[in-house]
């Protein structure tokens, strides 16, 4: 088996559609975590995240050649797929689909610091899916997947003043929505 930790996602690409399914294998291992967890953050259903994860791959080896290295890297093409998947599945089914509980993984000692950890997790996930798609996926990228400005700006098409005007009006609009959930809470 070939190694492939020095090759870049392009070069893994251009061996996969040579042929070379174990590149294509490492390029789906390098990836397919973020692209998940992306789709997650965004949909808040571990099961869209998976349908979204696997039609990222398979529109990849469907049209591999609609990758355009001049314009931008792999990572930010497959996260372009996932955006649109994400939003096209949350256009068409419309309903919200709750975020499974092993999806939460608690480190408190006490069932009490259990709880409340859940439930102040709960309570931010739901603000976040509750934010409009644009500021959601600055907030998801930027804050969730920690990825740059730039590279933020790049995978959605916009400019990096547009990334961070966004990203602070979602910041905003999170924090209302978290002081609105604490107050029904108390």
């Amino acid at each position: 088996m070939t190694s492939f930790l020095n090759h870049t996602d392009d070069s893994l690409l251009r061996l996969a559609t040579d042929g070379q399914e174990e590149a294509f294998v490492e390029l789906y291992r390098r990836r397919q975590t973020q692209i998940y967890k992306f789709a997650l953050h965004m949909s808040g259903s571990a099961i869209v995240a998976e349908e979204v994860t696997q039609e990222v791959f398979m529109s990849l080896i469907r049209n591999a050649a609609g990758f355009d290295a001049a314009r931008g890297p792999l990572a930010g093409y497959l996260y372009g797929i996932a955006r649109k998947q994400v939003l096209r599945m949350l256009e068409r089914d419309r309903a919200y689909v709750a975020i499974e509980d092993d999806f939460v993984a608690s480190t408190a000692e006490t069932p009490l610091g259990d709880l409340t950890r859940s439930e102040a997790i709960e309570s931010v996930r739901q603000a976040v899916l509750n934010l409009p798609p644009n500021y959601r996926e600055v907030v998801v990228l930027c804050d969730l997947q920690e990825i740059s400005y730039a590279e933020a700006a790049g995978l959605l098409d916009v400019p990096v003043g547009t990334i961070r005007s966004r990203l602070s009006r979602g910041r905003a609009m999170l924090a209302d929505k978290l002081r609105v959930t604490s107050r029904c809470i108390v």
